[in-house]
């Protein structure tokens, strides 16, 4: 998923998002576990995914706090 993409959604959108990737992730962990698929480019580009939208939530707490402190 694109930074740009992730900085459009809402505060609540990122949170579904990050709660629907960490799934999808469990998941693909769990299939590989089981001997079921070998993707690890997939599992590399959710934890990117989910460190972009992690971030960007962190940025918006960062700024939120700063406005306030003014």
């Amino acid at each position: 998923m694109d930074a740009e993409k992730i900085r459009n959604l809402t505060d609540a959108e990122l949170q579904h998002q990050e709660r629907e990737l960490n799934d999808q992730l469990f998941r693909l962990k769990f299939q590989m576990r089981m001997g079921q698929t070998e993707s690890l480019k997939k599992i590399r580009g959710l934890r990117q995914d989910i460190a972009r939208v992690k971030t960007i939530a962190r940025q918006r707490e960062l700024e939120k706090a700063a406005t306030e402190k003014k």
